[in-house]
């Protein structure tokens, strides 16, 4: 079952997405290190280059996702890929022309940050289109286990490429990924249908993917729960940079290494997780491992250091990365089980949106919070705090026949 295929298709954009991940886990922590290291930039300004690029992203992306259900969604996805090369090769360029900015640097955040949300909205959309309903946790599952490897190898070379090659030398490999994704895109082939056009973009279609979202029983407390996980734990990333970096004494190739190894784990939980559904079911396996996943940040709090801090961080991580892997493909699934096809592309936009928007502005309030209590406290309330987020998943199985 698990080797199973899905016809050359999927493949082809099975293979896209694999380059461009790697490709964007090549280029992790690239723009923040050349702020710091190229442009001297404090740490107001690299804690704003996390913050606003995301946040205002995800307004540029609020319009695109009426714009793209009434579009065929693979050209999209081309486009996206597209402009995110475009905006990407724009960095190594103007550093080769010694011209490079940090209003470039966030400007670019900007861009690939709304063509992140389209994209994501499309393809959503194009999956459903492409594989049988029976396929799609199979479809999502090695999705999910690509992103993990990629996120456990991409890191630590990027890291290696920055001190050998250069400090543009991810960025660039990472532009180049989406290239490739777009011809690998175009290479699927096939037909898709037009969606059928309006004659113009009503004003209330630029709600409608969150109207969606609320007024279903089962994807709105899933929605909440998301929103507030994802912002408390991608809100104290820098924290535990500082807490690592600064206080522990940790070198940069250890805290990659802290975090690069345990996602090895989240390739085994996104594997395991067809395997589990068919033995437990869907509702079950996602509210359990929802809970378990909210466990494993307030012990961030305590890293203690040496070696066998180093060791306790990956601990943590690898029990949070595993439940992870397991939550987000039967999440993903369930939510495009439940999208009308004519809907599914605003709905997952209005989605991204918010998620980005979430994680921008508890990255900000976190920092702040972290300014007056030290990264230990403000990482140890998040941690409290997420312990709350079990209670906004849904105790029942609500699911709905989409049309």
């Amino acid at each position: 079952m698990r080797g199973r295929s899905l016809g050359p298709r999927f493949r082809w954009l099975w293979s896209a997405y694999a380059v461009s991940a790697f490709g964007t886990w090549l280029g992790f922590g690239a723009f923040p290190m050349l702020a710091i290291l190229v442009l001297h930039s404090g740490p107001a300004a690299v804690s704003a280059l996390a913050a606003v690029g995301p946040a205002v992203g995800a307004l540029v992306a609020v319009p695109l996702g009426p714009w793209v259900d009434r579009r065929r969604k693979r050209p999209v996805m081309v486009a996206m890929d597209l402009v995110r090369f475009a905006a990407l090769i724009s960095v190594p360029t103007l550093y080769a022309l010694s011209e490079l900015t940090f209003a470039q640097l966030l400007a670019v955040s900007v861009v690939v940050a709304a063509a992140d949300i389209t994209f994501t909205s499309a393809s959503g959309a194009f999956l459903k289109g492409l594989v049988p309903p029976e396929d799609l946790l199979l479809a999502n599952g090695r999705f999910e286990s690509t992103n993990w490897t990629a996120t456990a190898l991409g890191p630590p070379l990027g890291g290696a490429a920055f001190a050998l090659f250069g400090p543009v030398t991810s960025v660039a490999a990472n532009a180049v990924s989406f290239l490739l994704s777009a011809l690998g895109l175009r290479a699927i082939g096939g037909a898709e249908s037009h969606p059928r056009q309006t004659t113009r973009l009503r004003a209330r279609d630029l709600a409608a993917g969150w109207r969606t979202i609320l007024t279903h029983p089962g994807l709105r407390p899933l929605y909440f729960n998301v929103l507030l996980f994802n912002g408390l734990i991608m809100g104290t990333e820098p924290l535990l940079a500082v807490l690592m970096l600064n206080q522990l004494g940790f070198t940069p190739w250890q805290y990659g290494l802290a975090f690069a190894v345990p996602c090895l784990g989240g390739l085994a939980g996104s594997r395991l997780t067809p395997r589990l559904v068919r033995r437990f079911g869907r509702h079950p396996v996602l509210l359990t491992s929802g809970a378990i996943r909210a466990c494993w940040l307030l012990a961030l709090a305590f890293i203690p250091s040496g070696a066998g801090g180093l060791a306790f961080v990956m601990l943590v991580e690898l029990g949070l990365i595993v439940s992870c892997s397991v939550f987000n493909p039967v999440l993903a699934t369930y939510r495009l089980e439940q999208l009308p096809a004519d809907r599914v592309a605003s709905t997952l936009s209005a989605w991204s949106v918010s998620t980005k928007a979430s994680i921008a502005t508890l990255t900000a309030l976190w920092g702040v919070v972290a300014s007056f209590t030290g990264p230990r406290v403000a990482i140890g309330a998040a941690g409290v705090l997420v312990l709350v987020t079990p209670l906004l998943l849904p105790r029942r199985d609500r699911t709905a026949v989409a049309v």
